[in-house]
């Protein structure tokens, strides 16, 4: 027996109808060629699908059986139908992130709660264990959007601007660089350095200032999270380096003091990575300018959503 999904929709027009005459008009095709699909699929069955002598027309028992096929069937074909609809809009697809940047999930959240209210049928998901080769596994399409600070020339890869940051220094109250109005990289070298557990080419303190001047911190301590790291600041048990957004209410608590790195400050551009064929669907463009927007909300001292 061959079925089509005509087949198929016949059977549950028919039923719904309970005559070929309305049945056709759902279909939107004529009485006869719809009759001649009955026989049809009748003539492979080998048996009638209806009960034709009773008004309305009621299916004969293998008709009831193919109206079940057809009621589980047929949802399931015009729900995928939906979905390529909507993937060819642009209005579903897939966005996942892996992220060069620990201290990023202060702004990543909020900007993902935003893309989620405009855009609800997009799989978002952050995909951490790709964090350390995520270029590369954009390249291969493991992932959509890399959040990072350091650009390559890859081809196929555009990088895309978000926003400037500053590192800042970052210690204890009674720190004795508190007196001074900005660090240098020798103010590093009898510090207990406190970093994420990333490579030092991750690291703003290493590839800004220490690295190229030569200066080694005395000891480095890594540790994953940000508000862990500032605990142990506030103890004294090291200094640290961290983006201005991390440090809106830090710069406002006595337990810490902020300076700049060195005396004219440094700068580094935090970038947004995807496949240069994916720059035109419209909720890649929409997390790029909610990630241009949130950071500096919060650079400016606006509290992060709840």
């Amino acid at each position: 027996m061959y079925l089509e999904f005509r087949h198929l929709r016949t059977i549950r027009a028919i039923h719904d109808s309970g005559g070929l005459a309305k049945a056709a008009a759902v279909l939107n095709i004529t009485q006869s060629a719809l009759s001649h699909q009955v026989k049809g699929l009748e003539a492979q069955v080998g048996m009638e699908l209806f009960h034709r002598r009773s008004k309305p027309m009621k299916l004969s028992p293998a008709g009831q059986r193919l109206l079940r096929l057809a009621e589980r069937i047929l949802p399931e074909i015009a729900a995928v139908e939906e979905e390529f609809m909507a993937l060819k809009s642009g209005r579903s697809g897939r966005l996942h992130i892996a992220i060069e940047c620990h201290a990023c999930f202060d702004w990543l959240f909020p900007v993902l709660d935003g893309l989620r209210r405009s855009w609800p049928d997009i799989d978002v998901d952050i995909r951490l264990r790709l964090a350390f080769d995520a270029i590369e596994a954009l390249r291969r399409e493991e992932v959509d959007f890399v959040i990072s600070s350091d650009p390559v020339d890859v081809a196929g890869i555009s990088f895309k601007p978000l926003f400037d940051y500053e590192p800042r220094f970052v210690a204890a109250a009674n720190h004795p660089i508190a007196d001074k109005p900005f660090v240098t990289a020798e103010d590093f070298a009898d510090e207990m350095l406190i970093t994420y557990p990333v490579e030092r080419a991750k690291i703003d303190a290493f590839t800004q200032l220490l690295s190229p001047a030569g200066i080694e911190p005395r000891a480095i301590r890594q540790v994953e999270m940000t508000e862990v790291i500032l605990m142990l600041v506030a103890a004294g048990r090291g200094v640290t380096v961290l983006p201005d957004w991390v440090l809106r209410e830090v710069k406002y608590n006595p337990d810490y003091i902020t300076r700049p790195i060195t005396k004219t400050g440094l700068t580094k551009r935090m970038y947004a990575a995807i496949r240069t064929e994916d720059a035109t669907k419209p909720y890649i463009a929409n997390m790029i300018r909610l990630a241009r927007s949130e950071p500096v909300k919060l650079q400016r001292g606006q509290p992060a959503p709840k």
